[in-house]
């Protein structure tokens, strides 16, 4: 009876030890997935970036939580990893400036100042349009389907829609607005956006991490690398080539602030006014 027992026990105390191994085993797979971003974004930092998110005055209260967030990122596991510790900081400073200028709630003399509004909309308001380009019939538009900015990025048209929605598994073309109702997929679709390369435009993420390689066209456009070309890449044939954009200067403005926050400097090249955009 005795040996039973013991016989028991051991198993017992076998299967425990095989249980907490693979527990540690996935909490380290996890901590390893995520580090990327956490090292870099933590929760309070989040939350001094984001200041005003929560705010009643902004329509997108609740949306964008930090874990949805972090959710996002381990699918770009490249984002915020690529070179040496200033260059992953500020390229994160760069895709949060970026996304805050679309998303922004924030006016000249608003609490705190112009740049602590980021993440306030989370649908663009009053469109001018369905954003609906019928000539591109590699991605067709839905009847009734309006393309118009949505997500932290704002993304637009139907031909990024129906390319984020294979890339990240939903049907951006039938289900637009889904991007408006789930937070996670609103941050992938940002996150999709920033790391893709669109020829002739490179991607975001190359151009903060000094991958991007200027063609012919890009050296004869002068489009320099810098925070500057990703505007270009994101709105440039709205925004640059015009000195003193303000909507540019924006974009510029949150990048400082943040820049400071994560003790980075910004680099040269923050404007795209010298730019010709892509055609």
């Amino acid at each position: 009876m005795e040996k039973q027992i013991s016989l028991s026990l051991c198993l017992f105390l076998f299967i425990l030890s095989i249980s907490s191994f693979l527990q540690e085993t996935e909490a380290r797979k996890y901590s390893y997935r995520r580090a990327p971003i956490t090292r870099l974004v933590s929760r309070s930092l989040y939350d001094s970036i984001f200041i005003h998110k929560e705010n009643n005055a902004c329509p997108a209260k609740g949306f964008y939580p930090y874990e949805a967030f972090l959710e996002a990122t381990r699918w770009f596991p490249r984002f915020g990893s690529v070179g040496g510790i200033t260059t992953r900081r500020r390229e994160v400073a760069a895709f949060l400036a970026q996304i805050s200028h679309e998303t922004t709630g924030g006016w000249a003399t608003a609490p705190d100042g112009p740049y602590a509004w980021g993440l306030c909309f989370k649908e663009e308001v009053s469109p001018q349009s369905n954003y609906c380009d019928a000539s591109n019939t590699e991605w067709p538009c839905f009847p009734g389907k309006s393309y118009k900015g949505r997500g932290p990025i704002q993304l637009s048209w139907n031909y990024n829609y129906g390319q984020a929605g294979r890339a990240l598994g939903f049907d951006g073309l039938r289900n637009p607005e889904s991007v408006a109702n789930n937070s996670v997929l609103a941050f992938k679709t940002a996150l999709w956006f920033w790391m893709t390369e669109q020829t002739p435009k490179p991607s975001c993420h190359d151009v903060m991490v000094n991958r991007y390689r200027p063609t012919k066209a890009d050296i004869a456009a002068n489009r320099t690398s810098g925070f500057g070309l990703t505007t270009n890449i994101i709105n440039g044939g709205l925004e640059c080539g015009i000195p003193g954009d303000g909507r540019v200067n924006d974009r510029v403005g949150y990048f400082q602030r943040y820049a400071k926050l994560f003790n980075v400097n910004t680099g040269p090249f923050l404007d795209c006014e010298n730019q010709r955009p892509f055609s």
